[in-house]
Protein backbone atom coordinates (compact mmCIF):
# COMPACT_ATOMS: atom_id res chain seq x y z
CA UNK A 1 0.00 0.00 0.00
CA UNK A 2 1.50 3.41 -0.86
CA UNK A 3 -0.65 5.54 1.89
CA UNK A 4 1.09 8.02 3.50
CA UNK A 5 1.40 7.27 7.25
CA UNK A 6 -1.00 10.13 8.45
CA UNK A 7 -3.46 9.08 6.03
CA UNK A 8 -5.87 6.37 6.44
CA UNK A 9 -6.29 3.40 3.96
CA UNK A 10 -9.69 1.79 3.17
CA UNK A 11 -9.49 -0.32 0.21
CA UNK A 12 -10.00 -3.67 -0.10
CA UNK A 13 -7.75 -4.43 -3.09
CA UNK A 14 -4.44 -4.79 -3.54
CA UNK A 15 -2.67 -3.52 -6.86
CA UNK A 16 1.02 -4.77 -7.50
CA UNK A 17 3.84 -1.65 -7.22
CA UNK A 18 6.65 -1.23 -9.00
CA UNK A 19 9.76 -1.73 -7.03
CA UNK A 20 11.88 0.96 -8.41
CA UNK A 21 9.55 3.56 -7.08
CA UNK A 22 11.18 5.41 -4.55
CA UNK A 23 7.84 5.66 -2.05
CA UNK A 24 7.38 2.05 -2.21
CA UNK A 25 7.49 0.61 1.20
CA UNK A 26 9.22 -2.58 1.70
CA UNK A 27 8.57 -5.55 4.13
CA UNK A 28 11.01 -7.54 5.81
CA UNK A 29 11.27 -10.47 7.55
CA UNK A 30 11.25 -9.65 11.76
CA UNK A 31 11.51 -11.44 14.58
CA UNK A 32 11.60 -10.71 18.64
CA UNK A 33 13.06 -13.02 20.78
CA UNK A 34 13.78 -11.91 25.00
CA UNK A 35 17.90 -12.67 25.75
CA UNK A 36 18.42 -13.43 29.56
CA UNK A 37 21.97 -13.91 31.07
CA UNK A 38 23.10 -16.72 32.44
CA UNK A 39 21.96 -17.91 35.86
CA UNK A 40 25.72 -19.30 37.18
CA UNK A 41 26.66 -15.81 36.47
CA UNK A 42 24.03 -13.41 38.01
CA UNK A 43 24.01 -12.39 41.65
CA UNK A 44 22.59 -15.18 43.85
CA UNK A 45 19.53 -12.96 45.24
CA UNK A 46 18.61 -11.05 42.25
CA UNK A 47 16.01 -12.62 39.16
CA UNK A 48 18.39 -13.32 35.91
CA UNK A 49 18.21 -9.94 33.60
CA UNK A 50 16.37 -10.07 30.07
CA UNK A 51 16.00 -7.85 27.39
CA UNK A 52 14.25 -7.98 24.13
CA UNK A 53 16.44 -8.35 20.74
CA UNK A 54 14.87 -7.01 17.27
CA UNK A 55 16.07 -9.45 14.48
CA UNK A 56 15.48 -8.45 10.85
CA UNK A 57 16.25 -9.68 7.59
CA UNK A 58 18.33 -12.27 7.41
CA UNK A 59 19.18 -12.61 11.28
CA UNK A 60 15.38 -13.88 12.20
CA UNK A 61 15.20 -17.62 12.71
CA UNK A 62 19.08 -17.71 13.56
CA UNK A 63 18.17 -18.99 17.37
CA UNK A 64 15.79 -21.17 18.72
CA UNK A 65 15.19 -21.32 22.17
CA UNK A 66 17.43 -22.22 24.81
CA UNK A 67 20.08 -21.29 22.44
CA UNK A 68 23.18 -19.83 24.49
CA UNK A 69 23.96 -16.11 21.39
CA UNK A 70 26.21 -13.68 21.74
CA UNK A 71 24.36 -10.51 19.88
CA UNK A 72 25.71 -7.15 18.52
CA UNK A 73 23.51 -4.27 17.78
CA UNK A 74 22.45 -0.89 19.16
CA UNK A 75 20.40 0.21 22.08
CA UNK A 76 17.33 2.39 21.12
CA UNK A 77 14.15 2.93 23.30
CA UNK A 78 10.56 2.31 22.08
CA UNK A 79 7.31 3.23 22.89
CA UNK A 80 4.78 0.37 24.16
CA UNK A 81 1.06 -0.20 22.48
CA UNK A 82 -0.85 3.02 23.55
CA UNK A 83 -3.76 1.78 25.46
CA UNK A 84 -6.88 3.65 26.84
CA UNK A 85 -6.82 4.21 30.44
CA UNK A 86 -3.00 3.38 31.15
CA UNK A 87 0.03 5.23 31.29
CA UNK A 88 2.58 4.89 28.49
CA UNK A 89 5.83 3.31 28.75
CA UNK A 90 9.05 3.18 27.03
CA UNK A 91 11.00 0.28 26.91
CA UNK A 92 14.38 -0.63 25.88
CA UNK A 93 15.66 -2.60 23.12
CA UNK A 94 18.61 -4.20 21.27
CA UNK A 95 18.28 -3.71 17.73
CA UNK A 96 20.72 -6.34 16.62
CA UNK A 97 23.43 -6.25 13.75
CA UNK A 98 24.48 -9.67 14.07
CA UNK A 99 24.13 -12.93 16.21
CA UNK A 100 26.11 -15.76 16.75
CA UNK A 101 24.85 -19.20 18.52
CA UNK A 102 27.54 -20.88 20.63
CA UNK A 103 26.62 -24.77 20.38
CA UNK A 104 29.53 -26.11 22.69
CA UNK A 105 30.66 -26.18 26.31
CA UNK A 106 34.35 -25.49 25.36
CA UNK A 107 33.34 -22.04 23.53
CA UNK A 108 32.46 -20.42 26.74
CA UNK A 109 35.56 -21.74 28.63
CA UNK A 110 39.37 -20.76 27.66
CA UNK A 111 41.08 -23.93 26.90
CA UNK A 112 44.71 -22.69 26.73
CA UNK A 113 47.39 -24.48 24.54
CA UNK A 114 49.01 -24.38 28.45
CA UNK A 115 46.17 -26.75 29.27
CA UNK A 116 45.73 -28.87 26.82
CA UNK A 117 50.13 -29.52 27.22
CA UNK A 118 49.57 -29.69 30.90
CA UNK A 119 46.72 -32.66 30.03
CA UNK A 120 48.61 -34.52 27.99
CA UNK A 121 51.63 -34.61 30.34
CA UNK A 122 49.50 -35.71 33.18
CA UNK A 123 48.67 -38.97 31.42
CA UNK A 124 52.35 -39.25 30.13
CA UNK A 125 53.72 -39.13 33.57
CA UNK A 126 50.94 -41.70 34.75
CA UNK A 127 50.91 -44.23 31.66
CA UNK A 128 51.83 -47.04 33.86
CA UNK A 129 49.33 -46.48 36.31
CA UNK A 130 46.66 -45.24 34.65
CA UNK A 131 44.24 -46.06 36.92
CA UNK A 132 45.50 -43.80 39.81
CA UNK A 133 45.86 -40.85 37.36
CA UNK A 134 41.87 -41.39 36.58
CA UNK A 135 41.30 -41.66 40.51
CA UNK A 136 42.88 -38.61 41.10
CA UNK A 137 40.42 -36.93 38.59
CA UNK A 138 37.84 -38.45 40.52
CA UNK A 139 38.64 -37.51 44.13
CA UNK A 140 38.63 -33.94 42.66
CA UNK A 141 34.65 -34.38 41.67
CA UNK A 142 33.25 -32.69 44.96
CA UNK A 143 35.79 -32.82 47.37
CA UNK A 144 33.86 -31.58 50.47
CA UNK A 145 32.11 -35.26 50.76
CA UNK A 146 33.99 -38.17 52.24
CA UNK A 147 34.55 -41.45 50.30
CA UNK A 148 31.43 -42.17 47.79
CA UNK A 149 34.15 -43.66 44.93
CA UNK A 150 31.62 -45.15 42.79
CA UNK A 151 29.43 -42.23 43.15
CA UNK A 152 31.62 -39.87 41.75
CA UNK A 153 32.95 -42.10 38.79
CA UNK A 154 29.32 -41.82 37.82
CA UNK A 155 28.76 -38.38 37.89
CA UNK A 156 31.96 -37.87 36.07
CA UNK A 157 31.15 -40.03 33.50
CA UNK A 158 27.28 -38.63 33.20
CA UNK A 159 28.82 -35.07 32.53
CA UNK A 160 31.28 -36.20 30.15
CA UNK A 161 28.63 -38.65 28.31
CA UNK A 162 29.37 -40.43 25.33
CA UNK A 163 29.10 -39.88 21.18
CA UNK A 164 26.11 -39.42 19.44
CA UNK A 165 25.28 -41.50 16.96
CA UNK A 166 23.01 -40.47 13.25
CA UNK A 167 22.61 -42.70 10.24
CA UNK A 168 21.67 -41.88 6.69
CA UNK A 169 17.87 -41.49 7.54
CA UNK A 170 18.47 -38.80 10.27
CA UNK A 171 17.70 -41.20 13.05
CA UNK A 172 19.80 -40.03 16.32
CA UNK A 173 20.47 -42.07 19.25
CA UNK A 174 21.66 -39.85 22.05
CA UNK A 175 25.00 -39.81 23.74
CA UNK A 176 23.85 -37.80 26.88
CA UNK A 177 23.66 -40.00 29.95
CA UNK A 178 21.12 -39.80 32.23
CA UNK A 179 21.30 -40.58 36.15
CA UNK A 180 18.93 -40.60 38.98
CA UNK A 181 20.16 -40.76 42.62
CA UNK A 182 17.64 -42.55 45.06
CA UNK A 183 18.59 -42.42 48.75
CA UNK A 184 17.92 -41.82 51.48
CA UNK A 185 18.40 -38.30 53.88
CA UNK A 186 21.42 -37.14 54.37
CA UNK A 187 23.17 -39.14 51.46
CA UNK A 188 24.75 -35.91 49.83
CA UNK A 189 22.35 -36.22 46.89
CA UNK A 190 21.79 -32.52 46.78
CA UNK A 191 25.31 -31.63 47.02
CA UNK A 192 26.51 -33.52 44.22
CA UNK A 193 23.66 -31.77 41.86
CA UNK A 194 25.04 -28.90 43.20
CA UNK A 195 28.42 -29.58 42.34
CA UNK A 196 27.71 -30.76 38.57
CA UNK A 197 25.89 -27.49 38.10
CA UNK A 198 29.32 -25.70 39.10
CA UNK A 199 31.11 -27.60 36.73
CA UNK A 200 29.12 -27.64 33.56
CA UNK A 201 28.83 -23.81 32.09
CA UNK A 202 25.43 -24.25 30.74
CA UNK A 203 23.61 -26.05 33.37
CA UNK A 204 19.83 -25.41 34.88
CA UNK A 205 19.31 -26.44 38.23
CA UNK A 206 15.52 -26.81 39.66
CA UNK A 207 13.38 -28.90 41.75
CA UNK A 208 10.54 -31.27 41.64
CA UNK A 209 8.28 -29.48 44.31
CA UNK A 210 8.66 -25.73 42.28
CA UNK A 211 9.00 -26.92 38.35
CA UNK A 212 5.53 -27.76 36.12
CA UNK A 213 5.24 -29.30 33.35
CA UNK A 214 5.80 -25.50 31.57
CA UNK A 215 8.77 -25.03 33.90
CA UNK A 216 10.33 -28.12 32.38
CA UNK A 217 9.44 -27.75 29.21
CA UNK A 218 8.12 -24.79 27.59
CA UNK A 219 5.11 -22.46 27.86
CA UNK A 220 3.11 -20.14 25.59
CA UNK A 221 2.92 -16.29 27.06
CA UNK A 222 0.82 -13.88 25.78
CA UNK A 223 2.48 -10.93 25.11
CA UNK A 224 -0.31 -8.23 23.70
CA UNK A 225 -1.86 -9.21 21.23
CA UNK A 226 0.60 -11.97 19.83
CA UNK A 227 1.72 -15.18 21.72
CA UNK A 228 5.63 -15.78 22.72
CA UNK A 229 7.30 -19.56 23.77
CA UNK A 230 9.29 -19.01 26.79
CA UNK A 231 11.88 -21.96 27.46
CA UNK A 232 11.47 -24.36 30.63
CA UNK A 233 14.78 -25.72 32.11
CA UNK A 234 15.17 -28.41 30.11
CA UNK A 235 15.10 -26.32 26.90
CA UNK A 236 17.53 -23.83 28.51
CA UNK A 237 20.30 -26.59 29.37
CA UNK A 238 20.24 -27.63 26.35
CA UNK A 239 23.75 -29.32 24.75
CA UNK A 240 24.05 -28.88 28.91
CA UNK A 241 23.16 -30.30 32.45
CA UNK A 242 20.00 -30.05 33.55
CA UNK A 243 19.59 -31.36 37.39
CA UNK A 244 16.20 -32.16 39.05
CA UNK A 245 16.11 -32.15 42.49
CA UNK A 246 13.43 -33.77 44.79
CA UNK A 247 12.70 -35.76 41.77
CA UNK A 248 9.83 -38.07 42.97
CA UNK A 249 7.85 -35.39 44.43
CA UNK A 250 7.06 -34.09 40.91
CA UNK A 251 3.50 -34.89 39.42
CA UNK A 252 2.76 -37.88 37.27
CA UNK A 253 1.29 -35.22 34.52
CA UNK A 254 4.67 -33.98 34.50
CA UNK A 255 6.52 -36.97 34.62
CA UNK A 256 5.20 -37.82 31.33
CA UNK A 257 5.89 -34.41 29.73
CA UNK A 258 9.74 -35.04 30.06
CA UNK A 259 9.87 -38.88 28.69
CA UNK A 260 10.47 -37.22 24.61
CA UNK A 261 12.97 -34.81 25.90
CA UNK A 262 14.89 -37.61 27.65
CA UNK A 263 15.23 -40.31 24.96
CA UNK A 264 14.46 -37.89 21.61
CA UNK A 265 16.57 -35.08 22.90
CA UNK A 266 13.30 -32.75 21.68
CA UNK A 267 10.49 -31.16 22.66
CA UNK A 268 7.49 -30.90 20.87
CA UNK A 269 5.20 -27.95 21.49
CA UNK A 270 1.81 -27.42 20.10
CA UNK A 271 0.25 -24.77 22.12
CA UNK A 272 -1.95 -21.40 21.69
CA UNK A 273 -1.48 -21.92 17.69
CA UNK A 274 2.59 -22.67 17.58
CA UNK A 275 3.68 -25.49 16.42
CA UNK A 276 7.67 -26.33 16.62
CA UNK A 277 10.09 -28.52 17.82
CA UNK A 278 12.86 -27.22 19.97
CA UNK A 279 16.31 -29.26 21.36
CA UNK A 280 16.67 -30.36 24.64
CA UNK A 281 20.22 -32.04 24.41
CA UNK A 282 20.93 -32.28 27.94
CA UNK A 283 21.92 -35.20 30.51
CA UNK A 284 19.49 -35.24 33.31
CA UNK A 285 21.24 -35.28 36.81
CA UNK A 286 18.41 -36.24 39.15
CA UNK A 287 18.09 -37.15 43.00
CA UNK A 288 14.62 -38.52 45.01
CA UNK A 289 13.63 -40.21 48.13
CA UNK A 290 12.67 -43.48 47.89
CA UNK A 291 8.58 -44.27 48.79
CA UNK A 292 8.64 -44.76 52.76
CA UNK A 293 11.90 -47.23 54.19
CA UNK A 294 13.99 -48.78 50.95
CA UNK A 295 12.76 -52.54 50.59
CA UNK A 296 15.31 -54.38 49.10
CA UNK A 297 13.35 -56.90 48.47
CA UNK A 298 10.92 -55.47 46.20
CA UNK A 299 11.93 -53.89 42.65
CA UNK A 300 12.71 -50.09 41.31
CA UNK A 301 9.70 -49.29 40.52
CA UNK A 302 7.75 -50.04 44.02
CA UNK A 303 10.61 -48.61 45.60
CA UNK A 304 10.38 -44.98 44.19
CA UNK A 305 6.99 -44.69 42.95
CA UNK A 306 8.26 -44.54 39.12
CA UNK A 307 6.62 -45.41 35.82
CA UNK A 308 8.57 -48.42 33.52
CA UNK A 309 9.21 -45.77 30.58
CA UNK A 310 10.65 -42.93 32.71
CA UNK A 311 13.27 -45.47 34.90
CA UNK A 312 14.12 -47.10 31.41
CA UNK A 313 15.52 -44.00 30.32
CA UNK A 314 17.78 -43.18 32.83
CA UNK A 315 21.28 -45.01 31.96
CA UNK A 316 22.24 -45.03 35.81
CA UNK A 317 20.20 -45.65 39.12
CA UNK A 318 22.09 -45.17 42.29
CA UNK A 319 20.62 -46.61 45.15
CA UNK A 320 22.67 -44.82 48.67
CA UNK A 321 21.20 -46.52 51.64
CA UNK A 322 21.87 -45.23 55.19
CA UNK A 323 23.00 -48.34 56.88
CA UNK A 324 24.52 -48.44 60.31
CA UNK A 325 28.42 -48.67 60.19
CA UNK A 326 30.49 -48.12 63.60
CA UNK A 327 33.68 -47.67 61.43
CA UNK A 328 32.23 -45.61 58.16
CA UNK A 329 30.84 -43.10 60.92
CA UNK A 330 33.60 -42.64 62.78
CA UNK A 331 35.52 -41.81 59.40
CA UNK A 332 33.49 -40.06 57.98
CA UNK A 333 32.81 -37.60 61.93
CA UNK A 334 36.90 -36.89 61.51
CA UNK A 335 36.55 -35.65 57.82
CA UNK A 336 33.91 -32.85 58.89
CA UNK A 337 35.51 -32.45 61.91
CA UNK A 338 39.03 -31.63 60.16
CA UNK A 339 40.92 -34.06 62.24
CA UNK A 340 42.08 -35.60 59.54
CA UNK A 341 42.98 -32.74 56.84
CA UNK A 342 45.39 -35.22 55.21
CA UNK A 343 42.98 -37.63 53.86
CA UNK A 344 41.00 -35.19 51.13
CA UNK A 345 37.66 -37.34 50.31
CA UNK A 346 39.05 -40.82 51.32
CA UNK A 347 41.70 -40.80 48.84
CA UNK A 348 44.45 -41.87 51.31
CA UNK A 349 47.04 -40.30 53.24
CA UNK A 350 48.58 -38.25 50.40
CA UNK A 351 44.97 -37.24 49.05
CA UNK A 352 45.18 -33.43 49.72
CA UNK A 353 48.14 -32.83 47.57
CA UNK A 354 46.32 -34.71 44.34
CA UNK A 355 43.11 -33.45 44.24
CA UNK A 356 42.95 -31.01 41.00
CA UNK A 357 41.35 -27.17 41.08
CA UNK A 358 37.67 -27.05 40.19
CA UNK A 359 39.06 -24.47 37.25
CA UNK A 360 41.19 -27.44 35.96
CA UNK A 361 38.75 -29.61 36.11
CA UNK A 362 36.14 -28.01 34.36
CA UNK A 363 38.75 -27.06 31.69
CA UNK A 364 39.19 -31.04 31.41
CA UNK A 365 36.05 -32.14 30.98
CA UNK A 366 35.34 -29.72 28.42
CA UNK A 367 37.95 -30.42 26.65
CA UNK A 368 37.41 -34.12 26.42
CA UNK A 369 34.40 -34.14 25.19
CA UNK A 370 35.06 -32.38 22.41
CA UNK A 371 38.93 -33.64 21.58
CA UNK A 372 37.90 -37.50 21.86
CA UNK A 373 35.33 -39.27 19.63
CA UNK A 374 35.97 -42.92 21.25
CA UNK A 375 35.34 -46.45 18.67
CA UNK A 376 34.19 -49.77 20.40
CA UNK A 377 37.06 -52.38 20.03
CA UNK A 378 36.00 -56.07 19.41
CA UNK A 379 37.27 -57.04 23.32
CA UNK A 380 34.95 -54.42 24.41
CA UNK A 381 31.55 -55.06 22.77
CA UNK A 382 32.23 -58.73 23.66
CA UNK A 383 31.90 -57.79 27.38
CA UNK A 384 29.14 -55.09 26.62
CA UNK A 385 26.90 -57.80 24.60
CA UNK A 386 27.61 -60.49 27.20
CA UNK A 387 26.69 -58.77 30.08
CA UNK A 388 23.46 -57.33 28.34
CA UNK A 389 22.42 -60.93 27.76
CA UNK A 390 22.87 -62.52 30.78
CA UNK A 391 20.75 -59.65 32.37
CA UNK A 392 18.25 -59.99 29.87
CA UNK A 393 18.22 -63.98 31.13
CA UNK A 394 18.62 -63.62 34.71
CA UNK A 395 17.03 -60.09 35.56
CA UNK A 396 13.04 -60.14 37.19
CA UNK A 397 12.48 -57.89 39.35
CA UNK A 398 14.23 -55.00 37.29
CA UNK A 399 12.51 -55.44 34.36
CA UNK A 400 12.39 -51.50 33.72
CA UNK A 401 15.89 -51.56 33.79
CA UNK A 402 16.68 -54.52 31.02
CA UNK A 403 15.58 -53.25 27.74
CA UNK A 404 18.01 -52.66 24.65
CA UNK A 405 18.25 -49.39 26.50
CA UNK A 406 20.38 -51.07 28.68
CA UNK A 407 22.73 -52.10 25.80
CA UNK A 408 22.97 -48.47 24.41
CA UNK A 409 23.89 -47.25 28.10
CA UNK A 410 26.76 -49.81 28.83
CA UNK A 411 27.91 -48.05 25.44
CA UNK A 412 27.66 -44.28 26.39
CA UNK A 413 29.39 -45.33 29.97
CA UNK A 414 32.14 -47.00 28.27
CA UNK A 415 32.68 -44.31 25.96
CA UNK A 416 32.54 -41.50 28.49
CA UNK A 417 35.07 -43.75 30.56
CA UNK A 418 37.43 -43.67 27.47
CA UNK A 419 36.85 -40.18 27.34
CA UNK A 420 38.13 -39.88 30.92
CA UNK A 421 41.01 -41.90 30.18
CA UNK A 422 42.46 -39.67 27.59
CA UNK A 423 41.82 -41.67 25.05
CA UNK A 424 39.84 -42.08 21.43
CA UNK A 425 39.76 -46.06 22.09
CA UNK A 426 36.87 -48.02 23.91
CA UNK A 427 39.06 -50.76 25.47
CA UNK A 428 38.59 -53.57 28.01
CA UNK A 429 39.36 -51.63 30.83
CA UNK A 430 36.44 -49.33 29.93
CA UNK A 431 34.01 -51.94 29.54
CA UNK A 432 34.28 -53.41 33.03
CA UNK A 433 33.97 -50.03 34.81
CA UNK A 434 30.69 -49.44 33.04
CA UNK A 435 29.65 -52.93 33.56
CA UNK A 436 30.77 -52.65 37.58
CA UNK A 437 28.67 -48.88 37.63
CA UNK A 438 25.57 -51.19 36.17
CA UNK A 439 26.13 -53.40 38.58
CA UNK A 440 25.47 -51.33 41.25
CA UNK A 441 21.69 -50.26 40.10
CA UNK A 442 21.38 -54.26 39.86
CA UNK A 443 20.54 -55.26 43.32
CA UNK A 444 19.27 -58.20 42.59
CA UNK A 445 20.79 -61.28 39.90
CA UNK A 446 23.76 -59.42 39.44
CA UNK A 447 27.03 -61.39 38.74
CA UNK A 448 29.00 -59.34 41.47
CA UNK A 449 26.47 -59.38 44.63
CA UNK A 450 24.87 -56.51 46.21
CA UNK A 451 27.38 -53.17 46.15
CA UNK A 452 26.96 -50.55 49.10
CA UNK A 453 27.42 -47.67 47.32
CA UNK A 454 27.61 -45.49 49.77
CA UNK A 455 30.25 -46.68 51.84
CA UNK A 456 32.70 -47.13 49.06
CA UNK A 457 36.42 -45.01 49.87
CA UNK A 458 39.17 -45.06 47.06
CA UNK A 459 41.30 -48.12 46.83
CA UNK A 460 44.80 -47.59 48.27
CA UNK A 461 46.21 -49.55 44.84
CA UNK A 462 43.80 -48.10 42.23
CA UNK A 463 45.80 -50.56 39.49
CA UNK A 464 45.88 -53.07 41.76
CA UNK A 465 42.45 -52.81 42.73
CA UNK A 466 41.21 -52.89 39.53
CA UNK A 467 43.10 -56.03 38.18
CA UNK A 468 41.45 -58.00 40.71
CA UNK A 469 37.74 -56.30 39.67
CA UNK A 470 38.36 -56.78 36.00
CA UNK A 471 39.44 -60.86 36.70
CA UNK A 472 36.80 -60.94 38.79
CA UNK A 473 34.56 -59.93 36.05
CA UNK A 474 35.69 -61.52 33.11
CA UNK A 475 35.49 -64.83 35.55
CA UNK A 476 31.75 -64.66 35.43
CA UNK A 477 30.86 -63.55 32.26
CA UNK A 478 32.54 -66.69 31.11
CA UNK A 479 35.48 -64.38 29.47
CA UNK A 480 38.43 -65.04 31.05
CA UNK A 481 40.61 -65.22 28.03
CA UNK A 482 40.20 -61.93 26.90
CA UNK A 483 42.11 -60.64 30.88
CA UNK A 484 45.37 -59.07 30.15
CA UNK A 485 46.81 -56.01 28.10
CA UNK A 486 43.91 -53.52 28.99
CA UNK A 487 45.92 -51.12 30.53
CA UNK A 488 47.77 -49.49 27.23
CA UNK A 489 46.67 -46.18 26.90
Amino acid sequence: CLALEFEYCDSTTFVPVDPSLDNCLRCVDYQEIKVQEYMDRSRPTSIPRAIVVVLERDLVDKAKSGDSVTVTGVVTCRWRPVVAGERPDIAVVIRANSISVLSDQASQIAITEELREEFHAFWAARAGTPMRGRDEIVASMCPQVYGLFYIKLAVLLVLISGVARSDESGLRVRGEAHMLLVGDPGTAKSQFLKYAAKLVPRSVLTTGIGSTSAGLTVTAVKDGPEWQLEAGALVLADRGLCCIDEFGNIREAEKSTILEAMEQQSISVAKAGIVCKLNARCSVLAAMNPKGKYDVHSSLAVNTALSTPLLSRFDLVLVLLDTHDEQWDAHVSSFLLGSRDGEEAGLGSDGEQDVWEFDRLQAYLAFVKTAFQPETTPASEQVLTRYYQLQRQRDTLNAARTTIRLLESLIRLAQAHARLMFRNKVLLADAVIAVVLMESTMLSASILGAIDTLHTTFPEDSDLFYAELESLVLRRLDMAHLGGGSQVV
